[in-house]
């Protein structure tokens, strides 16, 4: 694993560590590209406060830092501007107005809410809808067809409790796009450092018959985080089991800048 564009930094309220303590980790553990990707924040109608994202404010201090550092490392390692984006059909127009004004690489998508964040729900809480589950698929696919995002990050975030069948059903639609679009599917290592519900068995053992791109994401919120699948406990496991191959993310993601580039 050559390059890892899910990195997380203080901003978003829930991570730790320094810039610097970043990406001197991911220089220890042999990466090449290190891609900052903090939570964007939104334009979200005043007084709405979100407590797990970055402040628009803060944008230009979080693009200054990256790019001193940027300079700093070149040679070492190489440092990309990027944000992990909540897609919303209310919000998105705006927000992306707004991150044009800055130096940028890349964005990935990263859908934790349906239909967003003030109107709609926590897709990672228990949901047993069937309604629910169709809502996230389907704001998840709006957000990739606007052609912005170089992957989507943890595509099973959703945390569907019903039958089998009716998540497959709809979740397929997203594999389904993913091969359309050529947009590669996360595996998310933070779930095996944290213990979470995903990534899900049942979601990957679908996709990888269905044999879409896959990227790993490191999706680290502590410097230590950014490392090799070896030394995420049960990660080798996993993609063995499904027979996933990641390559080395450079390879499978080719120009990571290609789709804001483009747009």
């Amino acid at each position: 694993m050559l390059a890892n564009y899910h990195t997380h930094t203080i901003r978003c309220n829930h991570a730790r560590g320094s810039e610097r303590e970043y990406i001197e980790n991911a220089i220890k553990e042999g990466f090449t590209v290190l891609g900052f990707s903090d939570h964007t924040p939104q334009t979200y109608p005043e007084g709405f406060n979100s407590w797990i994202r970055m402040a628009l404010s803060e944008i230009p201090e979080y693009t200054s830092t990256l790019l001193t550092l940027k300079e700093e490392y070149k040679g070492r390692i190489d440092i990309l501007i990027g944000y992990e984006v909540e897609y919303s059909r209310r919000f998105f127009p705006s927000l992306i107005e707004k991150l044009r004004e800055y130096p940028l690489d890349f964005l990935i998508q990263g859908q934790h809410f349906a239909i967003n964040e003030v109107d709609g729900f926590y897709v990672g809480g228990p949901v047993d809808s069937e309604e629910d589950l169709i809502s996230y698929v389907n704001t998840t696919i709006e957000g990739m067809e606007t052609g912005l995002f170089t992957y989507l990050a943890h595509p099973d975030l959703v945390n569907y409790t019903g039958p089998d069948d009716i998540y497959c059903k709809h979740m397929r639609r997203i594999v389904e796009k993913s091969l359309e679009l050529d947009i590669p599917l996360e595996v998310n290592m933070y779930g095996f450092s944290d213990g979470r519900w995903y990534p899900c068995d049942r979601f990957f053992r679908m996709a990888s018959e269905m044999s879409p791109k896959f990227v790993l994401g490191c999706d680290a919120h502590d410097p230590f985080m950014v490392r090799q699948p070896e030394h995420a406990p049960g990660l080798t496991e996993f993609l063995e089991k499904y027979g996933i191959d990641c390559g080395d993310n450079l390879v499978t993601l080719k120009d990571p800048h290609a789709p804001w580039k483009l747009a």
